[in-house]
């Protein structure tokens, strides 16, 4: 099998202590991966001032099959401007419109609900990726006076709403929950009773859309509605498709039932082109550079990775890897173990070697 060729940039922070043990799981598997690292973050930014190479997005487009992104952010920055340049210009520049995130608990005990067993938490939440109130169109009037006006506006075009809520109802056709049983049911969460505008949009568009897909069943939540009901009962959800904003918001309340955010796997997708995944934690500065950040989003992002790349046993494997980890209290002190961020990454790479 030729070799899939993975672009990698660890970041900042804790991305730059996570991603080394996905790698390290990663090469356990024995999977054909080539990897190429970039030094892409806060510490090239202010060694030299570059964010991102003059041919950089096209490069990783041309030349590698997948990304997988550590963190970026950092204090030293105080503008953020290289997280902006690298992280968002990746997902607007390469057109990665689906931003894909499994919300799976692995077990009970990391689950702040009560009587919440694994089976009832299995969702997965996509994301519009390179529109809405995230692409940086507005400005501010007067700023400094009594009188300052900022205006930030929220883009939503027919296109990118139709494709990704299609994506939704492709993604719940042909993916199956962990324990094997079909998706069944497409949630839209807007704020169409406020945002009239960009809402009825969204509406007119997911009607027409979930018209193709009789077999899917179609339903609606205000975003409010939907972040209560999260955290009240989980089990009725299956597959969520929301705007750029709504998204970012949906995900963070729903990588608490899984765990936290450093269990979160993240994917930003365009089908057919160069794909780039990224686990949902920030880079954390205080923990960083102190071996105690939990690498399980970065690992089960490797995962998804392997997945989407359709080395589908290796995937299992890895995930089968965190699971058995889980429960045996093999890791970081977040979700219940005593280990340390490499140590977390030594004993699911010898347990996918095992497999």
């Amino acid at each position: 099998m030729t070799s899939k060729k993975i672009a990698v940039i660890p970041g900042d922070g804790i991305g730059k202590e996570a991603i080394p043990q996905a790698v390290r799981v990663l090469e356990a598997t024995g999977a054909p991966l080539e990897f190429t690292h970039f030094d892409w973050g806060a510490d090239r930014y202010l060694n030299d001032g570059t964010t991102v190479p003059a041919d950089g997005f096209a490069m990783l487009a041309r030349d590698f099959d997948a990304i997988l992104v550590g963190a970026i952010g950092d204090p030293r920055v105080p503008s953020n401007i290289h997280a902006k340049e690298i992280l968002l210009g990746m997902r607007f520049k390469m057109d990665l419109y689906a931003n894909v995130r499994p919300v799976r608990l692995l077990d009970a005990s990391l689950c702040p609900l009560k009587h919440i067993e694994p089976k009832d938490v299995d969702f997965v939440v996509i994301r519009e990726n390179t529109e809405g109130a995230y692409v940086d169109s507005g400005g501010v009037f007067k700023q400094g006076t009594p009188d300052e006006i900022a205006i930030q506006e929220d883009i939503n075009t027919r296109k990118g709403v139709e494709r990704v809520i299609r994506y939704a109802f492709e993604y719940c056709a042909h993916n199956k929950k962990a324990d094997g049983t079909p998706r069944t049911r497409v949630l839209m969460c807007d704020k169409s009773n406020a945002m009239t505008y960009a809402g009825g949009l969204w509406q007119r568009v997911f009607k027409a859309v979930g018209a193709e897909y009789p077999q899917i069943k179609s339903e609606h939540m205000y975003v409010d509605a939907l972040c209560m009901q999260l955290v009240r009962d989980p089990r009725p959800f299956d597959v969520i498709v929301t705007n750029n904003m709504f998204g970012d918001i949906v995900t963070d309340v729903a990588a608490a039932l899984q765990g936290g955010l450093g269990m979160a796997a993240s994917g930003n997708i365009h089908p057919g082109k160069t794909s780039m995944f990224e686990p949902v934690h920030g880079s954390a500065p205080p923990l960083a550079g102190k071996n105690v950040a939990n690498p399980m989003g970065a690992i089960l992002t490797a995962a998804m990775m392997l997945g989407h790349l359709g080395l589908t046993k290796e995937s299992q494997k890895i995930e089968a890897a965190v699971l058995e980890a889980v429960r045996q209290k093999k890791t970081t002190q977040d979700v219940g173990g005593s280990l340390g961020t490499k140590e977390v990454g030594e004993w699911v790479a010898k347990k996918v070697q095992s497999k």
